[in-house]
């Protein structure tokens, strides 16, 4: 043959219609084929597909759960308490086909999402008030939230498995008021506490007083009796020791007066009929 490469324009051109004609569907996807921008009735599971070259292209679609983080907004509840939700969802493309003839795409889906889910929301929190809210209906909120807005997806080919709130905040304006009161309500507790301490310090520095003076009182009262025992006990003794003894007694009475008359450097001139002077004969 005088030209091979005359045999090979068909050869490729058999080779690209095939790699045309067939596609791969990954296990965590689902896909549908579209005709002249026109989707098919049929749902491609994982495997291995044929669709008609050029006219027919396939759209593929992740059949596993997906997340969509909802920005921040603000509710009121029924206590007209402005809050913050910041919220998620978990939710998964149930009909490809449905899906592509509402949403198109996972962009438009999360747009609609964000409403359905906001709308939703802030229905169910206006129904409670703020402690309720944020504690002890939370659950339930979320548990009705996520029934309805799945229910209102399903019309688009989407089912919502889930929807939480991941944290409740305050507006900046009410987080300020909000510091404020606290600040002014622990103020007060603390003058509260202080006034209440300066109190029963007073008691009790009052209370030791009194038991201070009691002691000191009593203190005193037993010394002067155990003084006027003494005093007693001493004048006993020394009338003993006069009746026993009255020379000896006037003698030791007689140095007791020279001890104290006469001090050192001390001079006197006595008579002799000084009678201090006359206890010595």
């Amino acid at each position: 043959m005088k030209n091979p490469a005359l045999w090979l324009l068909p050869v490729l051109a058999v080779v690209f219609l095939a790699s045309q004609s067939f596609f791969t569907v990954h296990q965590t996807q689902m896909a549908i084929v579209l005709q002249l921008g026109e989707p098919l009735d049929d749902v491609y599971g994982p495997g291995l597909h044929f669709k008609l070259p050029i006219i027919q292209k396939v759209m593929y679609f992740d059949s596993r759960v997906l997340d969509y983080e909802a920005r921040s907004r603000e509710a009121f509840t029924v206590d007209k308490k402005a809050i913050v939700l910041d919220n998620y969802a978990r939710w998964k493309i149930i009909d490809p086909l449905q899906f592509y003839r509402t949403m198109r795409t996972i962009d438009g889906a999360k747009a609609r999402l964000d409403d359905v889910v906001y709308s939703q929301l802030r229905a169910l929190v206006g129904a409670y008030n703020l402690t309720e809210v944020v504690s002890s209906h939370r659950a339930g909120i979320m548990t009705e939230v996520t029934k309805k807005v799945s229910d209102l997806m399903k019309p688009y080919g989407v089912e919502v498995l889930d929807v939480r709130i991941k944290r409740t905040d305050l507006p900046a304006e009410n987080q300020r008021a909000i510091f404020g009161r606290m600040r002014a309500e622990r103020e007060r507790q603390a003058k509260q506490y202080r006034s209440e301490g300066e109190e029963e310090s007073t008691r009790i520095r009052s209370d030791a007083d009194r038991q201070r003076a009691l002691i000191l009182a009593e203190a005193s009262r037993e010394a002067q009796v155990e003084r006027g025992k003494g005093d007693a006990t001493a004048a006993g003794i020394y009338a003993g020791a006069y009746n026993k003894s009255p020379d000896f007694y006037a003698y030791q009475r007689w140095l007791e007066a020279l001890r104290k008359s006469f001090k050192e450097n001390s001079k006197m001139v006595l008579a002799n009929e000084v009678p201090l002077l006359q206890m010595q004969q």
